[in-house]
């Protein structure tokens, strides 16, 4: 069994929170953040076995197993 780690983004909007995993381009969303959350999580989970079904589990294993992970907030000001 193969140990899976992706990142998880959060963030509220005015109808929810959207969730979001980077790696995966994997989105979902709830009323909550822990409901935003497992949602995701249960998306991710789907993507990934549909991905081995489909011979695709390699083109994203080494995103998801790799500990060195580095996510920061950045702001950009425009006028």
């Amino acid at each position: 069994m193969k140990t899976f780690d992706y990142t998880m983004v959060v963030w509220k909007e005015s109808e929810g929170y959207v969730s979001k995993c980077p790696e995966l381009g994997v989105a979902s969303c709830g009323e909550s953040i822990n409901e935003a959350a497992e949602n995701l999580k249960e998306a991710v989970e789907l993507y990934l076995e549909n991905a081995e079904v489909l011979g695709l589990l390699g083109d994203v294993e080494e995103s998801l197993t790799t500990r060195e992970k580095f996510t920061s907030h950045v702001e950009i000001s425009m006028q």
